[in-house]
């Protein structure tokens, strides 16, 4: 079986790639996001958010190879506990980074900082759509006698969000059980948020952080088949 090692500490992510039928180790990368995106700024100016996305999931897909290939037996973490080491010594054939944005307006919304400002997004989300970005980025690690390619690539989903017409009551109920605080965005589709999301247009993996489409799109660039994974 080809082991895939998933570069990111989404518990979305991780539960999405196991209904899949994957079985991803997990390990997080130490990526600094907002100095990843002055430094691409410097490099090619104003960053669209859909190439914003993608250069961070670059980032943390590299960043964690880098670490697997210094120290592989103590850098593959257990999916199980996302803190003890595993006792898998060898490099996983597959290091998959991602990251995710909600742009609305032209704005670009990741994480919100605090309550107060996921309370104030949602009053600017709702009843309007917006579209989530999830950028993906695959780096092939097995040995080219395995098959590997040696390739780093990436690409980017993006899926239209239309929010419902929530109250002010919701909103701030919602933001009170702590879930928007941690997603990009300040909404989930498989969680509480679920149910003030009245539609996505594209592929509802992506907004839930990792789109399984895209994904294997990505690896049969690399030769790998989906159903390898399982």
């Amino acid at each position: 079986m080809t082991t895939l090692l998933l570069a990111s500490a989404s518990p979305a992510r991780l539960s999405t790639l196991r209904s899949a039928g994957l079985d991803p180790q997990v390990r997080v990368s130490s990526v600094d996001e907002d100095a990843v995106l002055a430094e691409g700024r410097e490099r090619f100016g104003a960053l669209e958010p859909a190439d914003a996305v993608l250069l961070l999931a670059q980032a943390k897909a590299e960043d964690v190879t880098r670490a697997l290939e210094q120290t592989p037996a103590e850098a593959t973490i257990s999916a199980e506990a996302h803190q003890e080491p595993s006792d898998v010594a060898a490099l996983p054939d597959l290091v998959v980074g991602c990251d995710s944005m909600l742009e609305l307006d032209g704005e670009i919304f990741g994480k919100p900082a605090d309550a107060e400002t996921a309370v104030a997004r949602w009053r600017t989300m709702r009843g309007r759509s917006g579209v989530l970005h999830t950028g993906h980025w695959v780096v092939d690690l097995r040995d080219p006698e395995d098959g590997g390619t040696g390739g780093t690539l990436g690409a980017t989903s993006s899926t239209t969000v239309h929010f419902a017409q929530v109250s002010d009551e919701e909103i701030e109920a919602y933001v009170a059980t702590g879930e928007p605080l941690a997603v990009a965005g300040a909404f989930t589709l498989d969680g509480r948020g679920g149910a003030f999301v009245s539609g996505v247009e594209g592929d509802h993996h992506g907004v839930v952080g990792i789109s399984l489409p895209l994904l294997r799109e990505l690896l049969d660039q690399v030769g790998v088949r989906w159903t390898d994974l399982w």
